[in-house]
């Protein structure tokens, strides 16, 4: 990524640099909102010429480029700025299923609850990492689910 975000930021700066970014630009993916201790952020996809297929719907490609990064952004945050500790975060696998066809502007929300913040927080200090799984759901303007994402992250201690 083009930012450095395994630095504290705030949840400000980070919305303007992640809406910078030119994957995010062309794909025509926002970032809408983040909450101030970076727990939960708010994603929309908006239709236009450049992320419609030929079938005139969103492409798969876009709809599972904006649930990528957003795990490991959160992670970097809440561990910078909670426990002043910089981790590493790769997403390991990512599997989409498509539920119906992403025909308008699409919304995500991610959400980090405390119960897992602080089960990684005992992971990386007796293990030296933890593993976690995240359901995504890509929704239409109408809330109907049109695809889920899971997401499957990787937290670790810096060598």
């Amino acid at each position: 990524m083009l930012f450095n975000f395994r630095k504290k930021i705030s949840p400000r700066n980070a919305k303007i640099l992640l809406n910078l970014y030119p994957p995010f630009i062309f794909n025509r993916i926002k970032i809408q909102s983040i909450s101030k201790d970076f727990t939960e952020v708010k994603v929309k996809i908006k239709k236009s010429i450049w992320n419609k297929n030929m079938a005139g719907t969103i492409f798969g490609g876009t709809l599972f480029s904006a649930a990528d990064p957003f795990i490991a952004v959160m992670y970097w945050q809440i561990f910078s700025i909670r426990f002043n500790k910089k981790i590493i975060v790769w997403l390991k696998s990512a599997e989409i299923v498509y539920k119906k066809p992403a025909d308008t502007d699409m919304f995500l929300y991610f959400k980090i609850d405390e119960e897992e913040i602080l089960l990684a927080k005992k992971d990386l200090e007796e293990k030296g990492k933890h593993v976690s799984e995240y359901f995504v759901d890509l929704k239409n303007k109408q809330g109907e689910v049109c695809a889920i994402v899971k997401l499957n992250s990787y937290l670790g201690n810096p060598r």
